[in-house]
């Protein structure tokens, strides 16, 4: 376990990356927390923000107890807000949030209020500040992502296969695209960091095929890399059969069947990652308790694939994997932005 305290050059990176995300002297920002999220990370915001001559409060909620049978975690929908009109209302009053509760507030409930008032929100994630130093936000990226999300939104179709048996059929035709590359200077905004991936949320029964995840493939809930193959039978956006005789395959069915919703079984969003800084190997090197996982969504070429809530499909549950995977090839409407698992064309 590496030391949580506030070394200059976190802070550092904390002040160019807030400074990316638009702060400027006398910028209203709210920094919302709470109780289980790293001190560290409270820290540096402060402190980098201070730096910056913000006009910058804290907000720290409780908690909330755990509901859920079985652990949640990296599902991006914190809820400890918990509905609380004043909390609601005092950060409909600034420019920018930086959010650092501990699943991040980008698909909570009262997301949709807060960004319908202007307010930008960036989720610094629950990872090590090493990690976050290692991934800082970059601005030349922020041309390439943009690239990749106006690519997705002129397409209709998005077809995934690898050598491992992956085909996979998207009709992403109306499908809201989206991804970050890190920052976001726009009213209403959403970034993250780590950040840099390209997805879109397809709308109902437009997901069909086969998705063959190899040894080396990541399970970002169980914070783990795949030692054995899973093939899954996807109809109509939903899991339909996991086959494999292992138990990477037996873990992923007793997740989902612990929630006892047929919603888990359905696919969230798919996307590939558009950051060179983010690693496939460096889970190997930290504990599971260093890291939330979200490095791992955004490295170059990866093909992410997410089961759990789709709002655009009308599809709401707290059962959720994120699934990285490597050596996809991904067309959109035939023409490769990804080939074998490296970023393709103007994309590269």
């Amino acid at each position: 376990m590496l030391q949580e305290i506030p070394e200059g050059k976190w802070v550092a990176a904390f002040r160019r990356a807030l400074k990316l995300n638009g702060v400027v002297p006398g910028t209203a920002v709210a920094v919302v927390a709470e109780s289980q999220s790293r001190p560290v990370l409270m820290q540096l915001c402060a402190l980098a923000l201070h730096d910056l001559e913000a006009e910058f409060s804290t907000i720290v909620l409780p908690t909330p107890a755990q509901t859920a049978l079985v652990p949640i975690k990296s599902t991006g929908a914190s809820n400890a807000i918990q509905g609380k009109r004043h909390v609601v209302e005092a950060l409909k009053n600034v420019e920018l949030i930086a959010d650092i509760t501990v699943e991040g507030l980008i698909h909570a409930e009262e997301w949709p209020e807060i960004e319908e008032a202007g307010v930008r929100l960036f989720t610094i994630c629950n990872e090590h500040p090493e990690i976050l130093e290692r991934t800082e936000p970059q601005a030349v990226l922020g041309p390439k992502v943009d690239l990749g999300i106006d690519m997705l939104r002129a397409a209709s179709e998005m077809r995934v296969t690898s050598a491992a048996g992956t085909d996979l059929i998207i009709d992403i035709r109306d499908a809201p695209c989206g991804g970050t590359p890190g920052f976001t200077t726009s009213p209403g905004g959403v970034a993250h960091w780590p950040g840099g991936l390209c997805l879109c949320f397809p709308g109902k029964n437009t997901i069909n095929g086969t998705i063959v995840m190899a040894p080396g493939d990541m399970n970002l809930t169980f914070k783990t890399y795949l030692q054995n193959t899973i093939r899954f039978e996807i109809k109509d956006d939903f899991v339909t059969d996991i086959i494999g005789d292992n138990l990477d395959a037996e873990l992923f069915r007793e997740y989902l069947n612990a929630w006892d919703d047929p919603l888990a079984f359905g696919l969230s969003h798919v996307g590939w990652g558009m950051n060179p800084r983010a690693r496939w190997e460096s889970m190997a090197l930290y504990d599971k308790r260093d890291v939330q996982a979200t490095e791992f969504r955004a490295w170059a070429g990866n093909f992410l694939w997410s089961t759990g809530s789709n709002q655009y499909a009308g599809r709401f549950t707290l059962g959720h994997f994120d699934l990285p995977m490597r050596g996809c090839t991904i067309e959109l409407d035939g023409n490769p932005v990804v080939i074998d698992g490296k970023l393709h064309g103007d994309l590269a």
